[in-house]
């Protein structure tokens, strides 16, 4: 039997090899996945675990201080303890805030800036050019801080100090950052001396002291040190062992999130692929029927063919296994560049191969092959001897006979599934409702499924009527083909299907999520401009708002100010503005009564906090002792920019007020020509000044969507590439299994390009089906997700974006032209006389 196996494998080296293309695929994306978390692991632990080098004691505020004063910071009285205390043998302040860094167009933006140590061993970075700031007026900035703002050594650099003070520094180096929680960040990044940060703000003490101890001591003794020289009290001190281990602890967090979303994804392409496989088998078991029944004819048991299809299926997988786990580390060095990219190429590509990663490719590639060729293995033990001396029946009427069961199965789904979908939308909390919404459209996917071979028929038939109807011939029986064997038509554009459907379900609600947010824009955003701050923490000069006003093109203004409460932010905007620049829509109580002492919330806020009109709001504003006490005289919605709002008056009251404007909303004159030039010139003295557009804040909203649903399709791509692979070689294998029939139809008159075309039509027609059904079910999956993210405050509107949707059945057509090539090509050379004498 072993010799029998070993030559069929030979005999179908070529079938399997093709067959085997689309586990390889997906055993290609796990095991990238996998790699690709490892590497990213490794690198966040050498990067991160860069902050704890060299640290023999860290010293930090704890936040719960245990006298009754709280520790506000490290002053220098307590550095100088550290600094003295036995055992250490150097000690710097580590700190690091966000400054506005003046950039060549002369416009502040948000920069981190960082305390560089003095000591040499408890620095952070990489000198990569030049040196580390020596004075007071020198800087450095990391890599990608110098490429993107195109500073080089010998150059000024300017940065806003408290009041806007400008401060200009020489750069004279630059390091690396690699990967840290500032990196990720996305912000610029530069250094300074410990007493050069400080100055930036004088009344803010460092939030950490690290230490590195001399020899003779231990961390743990330099540690017990400190603390008798401090007190301990409101600190918390760590040795750098402690320090190391909590940091590397968050990293593996982090690391681990981004893994399991690419893995999702990965399983998608494998279920996908798993069903490509499954048809494969039940495609070869069905032309092999009479090959099966002469070994059981001749003395073969039936657990020896069971056993036989399986270590075929154990070979392919084994194969795709090892093709698919060096595919794999292509694919994480791919996903690296395209991450690196993003953040200005700043990385180095590591392919960490690990033993787990290994076992799992083989485990994922072999056991998901062997499973799928479970069912098409137990069905060639069904073949009676007698098959041997008859030929080979057509398995149409196999649907008929499982009708009820199928029937039956789909309904538990769909009732399930609808079940699911009625009970998310009617929940509260948006999340846990598209969840469960969410779940509920997969049974109802699952549904659908199930009911595939019923769904076939119907479908061709509709999907047929143009092909037939303009092609003759040639189309009528390719119609006829893809409607013949309707579970082998049902399980290839299954694979398909899922594809389709899931792509078309994230491109509905992207679309749907972008359009809505443009609606919130265009009602919220009135105004012809808006002017806001480069940096989210420096309000705006209140003078601004009255250069504006004075401008002749310039109709009105209307400066807002955002309150941080403990419980929630909210806009103050002046009263005259509301309604006119600023449109927010009350739902209950009215906007004429918002004057001094009152408030107005949005509907979410009421419903969280249990407030309606009448009732009174409590504010303190962060960081102060001092609280308010609003009346609330309107619910509204339709404006998302917080939780509520008031007047400018009552927001005077708070401290924030005092400090500046959070944006400044312009409306030109009718009559205006060239408003912005007239705007910009006023704003252009000041580097914290932005001028913003409503098309310009839905461009760089939809530029982000947009590269959101860029990067989901590229993933869910790979299972729409495997489900094409499982259609070509179903035609392929479905032209050897037709290799009579076809010399049969040329003898009748067919010519070699008739033939060409009723593949070409089959193949066109099975890819309709599955990219149609698919299409269908993402539409409606995506009215159901639109629905469960709708609540009160706002409503997301289904879209759906026909031009996308054309594409995607415009690629999936020439993609199914494409996979029907060589099939053609291999049916048309195929000799009439040798076709006929086919066994």
């Amino acid at each position: 039997m072993l010799r029998t196996i070993i030559a069929g494998l030979k005999a179908r080296t070529a079938r399997l090899v093709l067959s085997s293309v689309a586990i390889a695929l997906g055993v290609a994306f796990v095991t990238g996945t996998l790699v690709l978390g490892d590497a990213m692991n490794a690198s966040l632990r050498d990067e991160f675990a860069k902050s704890a080098r060299n640290v023999d004691v860290s010293v930090t505020v704890s936040g719960e201080p245990s006298s009754a004063e709280e520790v506000r910071g490290i002053t220098p009285e307590t550095l100088a303890r550290i600094r003295q205390a036995p055992g250490v043998a150097g000690a710097d302040p580590r700190d690091s805030n966000t400054v506005p860094l003046v950039a060549a167009n002369g416009k502040a933006k948000t920069a981190w800036a960082v305390s560089l140590a003095s000591n040499e061993k408890l620095r952070e970075f990489d000198l990569v050019d030049g040196r580390y700031p020596a004075g007071d007026d020198e800087i450095a900035v990391d890599q990608r801080t110098a490429t993107t703002a195109k500073l080089t050594i010998g150059q000024p650099v300017v940065l806003l100090g408290k009041g806007d003070v400008r401060h200009t520094y020489t750069l004279v180096g630059t390091y690396q950052q690699g990967t840290n929680p500032l990196s990720l960040s996305g912000f610029d990044h530069v250094g300074l001396t410990p007493e050069a940060f400080q100055a930036l703000e004088p009344e803010r003490p460092p939030y950490q002291v690290v230490a590195t101890a001399a020899p003779g001591f231990t961390q743990q003794q330099v540690a017990d040190n400190v603390r008798q020289a401090i007190g301990g009290q409101g600190y918390r001190i760590q040795t750098g062992d402690e320090l190391t281990k909590e940091t590397l602890e968050r990293v593996e967090s982090q690391a681990g999130e981004f893994t399991t979303v690419l893995l999702a994804f990965a399983i998608i392409a494998l279920v996908v692929a798993a069903m490509v496989i499954y048809n494969t088998f039940t495609i070869l078991v069905a032309q092999r029927t009479r090959e099966l029944a002469l070994m059981r004819c001749v003395g073969a048991s039936r657990g020896q063919v069971f056993r036989g299809v399986l270590a075929e299926a154990l070979v392919m997988g084994l194969t795709a296994s090892v093709i698919g786990l060096f595919g794999g580390i292509g694919v994480s060095a791919l996903l690296q560049r395209v991450i690196f990219s993003f953040d200005g190429g700043e990385g180095t590509v590591q392919l960490p191969v690990t033993v787990t990663t290994v076992l799992a490719a083989f485990a994922v590639g072999t056991l998901i092959t062997v499973l799928a060729a479970v069912l098409p293995a137990r069905k060639a033990t069904r073949v009676a001897p007698v098959a041997a001396l008859r030929s080979q029946p057509d398995s149409g009427e196999e649907v008929s006979r499982t009708g009820v069961l199928r029937v039956l199965t789909a309904v538990l789904f769909a009732v399930v599934g609808v079940g699911a979908v009625v009970f998310g939308m009617n929940l509260e909390d948006e999340d846990a409702a598209m969840f469960i919404s969410g779940a509920g459209t997969m049974a109802l996917l699952a549904a659908v499924l199930v009911l595939g071979p019923l769904l076939v028929g119907p479908v061709n038939r509709v999907l047929g009527a143009v092909p037939r109807a303009l092609l003759g011939v040639p189309a009528k029986l390719a119609s006829a083909n893809a409607g013949r064997n309707p579970k082998r038509t049902a399980a290839t554009t299954a694979a398909l299907m899922i594809g389709v459907t899931i792509v078309s379900l994230v491109t509905v609600v992207a679309n749907s999520a972008k359009e809505t947010a443009n609606a919130e824009i265009d009602q919220r955003m009135p105004a012809d401009y808006t002017v806001t701050s480069a940096v989210y923490d420096r309000p705006l000069p209140k003078e601004l708002a009255d250069e504006l006003a004075a401008v002749p093109e310039v109709a009105r203004v209307a400066p807002t100010t955002v309150i941080y409460g403990e419980r929630g932010y909210f806009t103050g905007v002046p009263q005259d503005a509301i309604g006119t620049l600023f449109r927010p829509t009350a739902t209950s109580g009215s906007l004429a009564d918002l004057r001094e002492g009152t408030i107005a919330v949005n509907a979410e806020y009421a419903k969280r906090e249990g407030v309606s009109v009448g009732s009174t709001v409590t504010l303190k504003e962060g960081g102060s002792n001092e609280s308010q006490q609003l009346k609330v005289v309107a619910v509204v919605e339709g404006q998302r920019l917080s939780d509520g709002i008031m007047t400018a008056e009552t927001a005077q009251r708070f401290p924030r007020a005092a400090e500046g404007y959070d944006s400044i909303l312009v409306k030109l004159k009718d009559s205006a020509t060239n408003g912005r030039a007239a705007v910009e010139k006023v704003t252009d003295p000041s580097p914290l000044a932005l001028v913003d557009s409503a098309a310009e804040t839905k461009e760089q909203l939809n530029k982000q969507l947009n590269q959101v649903l860029g990067f989901i399709w590229a993933l869910i791509g790979l299972a729409v590439v495997i489900a094409l692979f499982g259609i070509a070689n179903t035609l392929t294998l479905s032209v050897l299994e037709r290799t009579r029939e076809s010399a049969l139809l040329r003898a009748l008159g067919l010519t070699k390009g008739q033939l060409r075309l009723m593949l070409v039509v089959e193949s066109v027609l099975m890819a309709l089906m599955g990219a149609a059904i698919g299409l269908l079910l993402g539409i409606g999956f995506g009215w159901v997700i639109t629905e469960a993210l709708s609540n009160d405050t706002l409503s997301v509107d289904l879209v759906v974006p026909f031009g996308q949707i054309g594409v995607m059945l415009a690629g999936a057509v020439v993609a199914a032209v494409v996979a029907a090539a060589l099939p053609a090509r291999r049916a048309a050379r195929t000799s009439v006389v040798a076709g006929m004498a086919e066994a």
